[in-house]
């Protein structure tokens, strides 16, 4: 497989091309580390294409990945999938779609919300020891379908504890109802390549984002805008450029580039490796710890522990784990995650094992079973979250409208979104989130000083 990216840029390097363009660094740095890949970081010049371009290098590259995905197009994104979903819903907005969305969002899509002023009708799935997963059901989404003329669904899938909805179901409910559906499945770039592929445009899905640099060898930031319905592909990258920087990496670029060719010639094999080295863990140390059981399935390389359950605290759990060499991608009192990659070897997984296995039960139990309101709005997120504000104790937010959201990342999932009232369970579950103050807005009462 071609790299047409890389190959520029490389040939650039080479060349002895006095550069009098940006960036500053002229490709040659200041005797830092970085001085040898900056030779391969330019701007858009001559011959080196434009991200929001359908000709060059740039599309070149881009038409190889989506010839490996199999998809409609697909189109790099520099800034992550943030950028992606702010496209996709930009679309929605553009054929003035209500936007069904499930409550596990990332907040990303919150920021997006709140940049095209769009008011969620939000489907609560059925938490049951965390906001951050829990099961969809697809009647309550039929039933505002039903309600809700020209909608599209938005879902998180896999979620952040690598949970997986039924999409080819979900795809086949919104395309009854003519209605479109969008997946974040940010964490899902190596559904496509395992033996049965899983990937939501495979399965139906209209559009999607994956997030390369997450399960991927591509730099942080690289992501995919993947579309399948044909009727969005002419219209994505002015969507995207209404967010997007104007000076895009491309080093980033060619990191995706690169990748290519990883997909085409190595993943399959190296996802079939990892799915027995999986197997062969979850084997051993699930005689040890409760490992989730999702509704419906799970992506392969997140292994979830739910360490509450296994007679440990998940914050105890992963400082043991640091402190045996190993960083963890997520950890809260009841769960950690610990995510996997196809460039991880066998001496990973036995390295994981071995810190699993040394590590002991501190008899934690926590049986309290998660209880969440649904919250009430009373401003729009636009509104809300551009609103003046405070910052003020947890503790005292209740009886408080949201204003910006402020929730660690990860899981970047909110427990009440811009324009909610904040209720004592909220502020519960923001606790044991580790979040210690809220923005709330400044109503004209509490400037009158009457609240």
């Amino acid at each position: 497989m071609n790299t047409p990216v890389y190959d520029y840029l490389k040939s650039y390097s080479d060349s002895d091309m006095l550069r009098m363009h940006m960036p500053g660094h002229k490709g040659k740095g200041s005797g830092s580390v970085l001085s040898d890949i900056l030779k391969l970081d330019i701007t858009e010049i001559t011959d080196a294409g434009n991200l929001f371009e359908d000709s060059g290098i740039i599309s070149e590259s881009e038409k190889n990945a989506s010839d490996i995905f199999r998809t409609a197009a697909t189109m790099y994104s520099v800034q992550g999938s943030t950028l992606c979903i702010q496209a996709m819903l930009a679309l929605m907005k553009y054929e003035n779609r209500s936007v069904i969305a499930i409550r596990n969002t990332h907040r990303a899509f919150l920021s997006a919300c709140t940049l095209l002023d769009i008011d969620p009708v939000w489907v609560f799935p059925e938490y049951k020891d965390t906001i951050i997963s829990g099961r969809v059901d697809f009647s309550v989404i039929e039933e505002k379908l039903r309600i809700t003329p020209n909608a599209c669904v938005y879902i998180t899938s896999p979620d952040y504890l690598g949970v997986m909805a039924d999409i080819k179901s979900l795809a086949e409910l919104c395309h009854a109802y003519g209605a479109v559906l969008l997946v974040d499945n940010a964490h899902g770039a190596c559904l496509p390549f395992y033996s049965e592929n899983k990937h939501p445009i495979h399965l139906g899905a209209d559009m999607c984002c994956d997030s390369a640099h997450k399960m991927l060898p591509a730099l942080t930031g690289a992501a995919y805008l993947h579309i399948g319905n044909p009727r969005y592909v002419s219209g994505a990258k002015e969507a995207m450029q209404l967010f997007a920087s104007t000076s895009p990496s491309y080093l980033i670029m060619c990191s995706l580039d690169l990748c290519n060719v990883f997909l085409k010639n190595s993943i399959r094999q190296r996802l079939s490796e990892a799915e027995k080295l999986m197997a062969d863990l979850r084997r051993g140390i699930g005689k040890k710890y409760v490992l989730e059981c999702p509704a419906f399935d799970v992506e392969p390389l997140h292994f979830t522990i739910n360490a509450a359950r296994s007679g440990i605290k998940g914050t105890l759990l992963a400082e043991r784990l640091r402190a045996g060499g190993i960083e963890y991608e997520f950890a809260d009192d009841t769960y950690v995650v610990l995510l996997f990659s196809p460039v991880d070897d066998s001496g990973v997984y036995e390295k994981v094992a071995m810190a699993l296995e040394k590590t002991e039960s501190d008899n934690y139990s926590c049986s309290r079973r998660l209880f969440f309101p649904e919250p009430l709005r009373i401003m729009s997120i636009r509104s809300a979250a551009l609103s003046p504000h405070e910052e003020i104790p947890t503790e005292n937010a209740v009886g408080r409208i949201c204003a910006s959201v402020t929730v660690p990342c990860p899981p970047a999932v909110p427990v009440v979104v811009s324009g909610e009232l904040i209720s004592e369970e909220a502020a519960a579950i923001m606790k044991d989130f580790g979040i210690q103050t809220v923005k709330a807005v400044i109503t004209d009462k509490k400037r009158n000083g009457l609240i």
